[in-house]
């Protein structure tokens, strides 16, 4: 039924395919399943330009991942956000003995790893006729079979409906190529797109899927006290699910008694809300519990979220205003 569809989609991806991307040109399982990780939530050109392969260089294989401190995986992630994932991949490291497992159903025991990622795994690197089910592949169904309703059972129903089993990796590839150039979410280029002769939704793209309901990231007011002791600095390693496992300052919603100096003021957007915070020097040497010294180089080989980052640029020019 779908035999001139998936011809035309070949014939896309043939000439307009991102075939040079480097998890395209290797059938290393971990390779695959590293960029699949990385490419969740975050764009080609961010993790090409500047994490894939200084992630690939420090850890080259998953026994080296497995054997690398969680310290070390974070701080090579820093930058990348969405933590979670480096934890995961550190964790599915271990639960598999550093060996990524050949088949869907252990690939989804690992910590991270879902069903459309699994299946990611095994089109790409193994070439199982399987297919994924990513945000710009969702888009494209929604659009094509025209459907208004967000329900994930019934996509991978559809995504099995249009799949090309003869060509799993090309149909796979092509399919995220589309939806990151063509079948984009505000504005699709529907003239040039292959599907263009067949999709149900072509006349009205954007009704589909339906629109969410956009509800206003709620804000946080804290105050960040930055205890300070002959030149070295107070953090500790966070154990609460946000920013697990990265070093971070003290963090309040009150002000200490002690006298405090004002260096200034940050503003930090996540994904569920934003936060404000008034960053404070605090040269009281009473320490809150598991708090730790650190020089600023030494915190410089330490794992920090991006709030934390714009804290020490804030702490590095209030020194060289008191040197002057």
């Amino acid at each position: 039924m779908y035999k001139e569809v998936h011809k035309s989609l070949l014939n896309w991806y043939d000439k307009n395919g991102r075939h040079n991307l480097p998890w395209r040109l290797t059938n290393d399982p971990y390779k695959v399943y590293v960029s699949e990780i990385m490419l969740q939530q975050t764009q080609v050109k961010t993790v090409l330009e500047r994490f894939y392969f200084p992630f690939l260089e420090a850890f080259p294989t998953m026994e080296d991942l497995a054997r690398a401190s969680l310290d070390d995986v974070l701080k090579k992630w820093e930058g990348l956000g969405y933590y979670t994932r480096a934890r995961n991949i550190h964790n599915a490291a271990h639960q598999c003995g550093g060996i990524l497992p050949d088949n869907v159903h252990d690939l989804m025991r690992l910590s991270g790893i879902g069903r459309s990622t699994a299946h990611a795994i095994a089109a790409f690197a193994y070439r199982e006729a399987l297919p994924i089910l990513d945000a710009n592949v969702k888009r494209i169904l929604h659009r094509y079979f025209a459907l208004e309703e967000r329900n994930e059972k019934k996509l991978w129903e559809y995504s099995y409906t249009l799949f090309d089993p003869l060509h799993p990796f090309e149909y796979n590839q092509a399919m995220m190529d589309i939806g990151s150039s063509i079948c984009l979410p505000k504005k699709p280029l529907c003239d040039i797109c292959p599907f263009a002769s067949t999709c149900q939704g072509k006349s009205t793209p954007l009704l589909y899927p339906s629109s969410k309901i956009k509800i206003n990231k709620p804000i946080r007011i804290r105050n960040i006290l930055v205890y300070q002791k002959n030149n070295t600095y107070a953090l500790i390693q966070r154990q609460t699910r946000f920013l697990s496992g990265l070093w971070g300052f003290y963090e309040s919603e009150e002000l200490p008694n002690s006298p405090l100096k004002l260096l200034g003021k940050i503003t930090q957007h996540y994904s569920h809300f934003t936060l404000q915070a008034n960053v404070y020097l605090n040269e009281e040497e009473t320490l809150p519990e598991k708090f730790e010294w650190f020089s600023l180089e030494e915190i410089a080989q330490l794992s920090l979220s991006r709030a934390d980052h714009k804290i020490i640029m804030q702490i590095v020019q209030d020194q060289k205003k008191f040197h002057r």
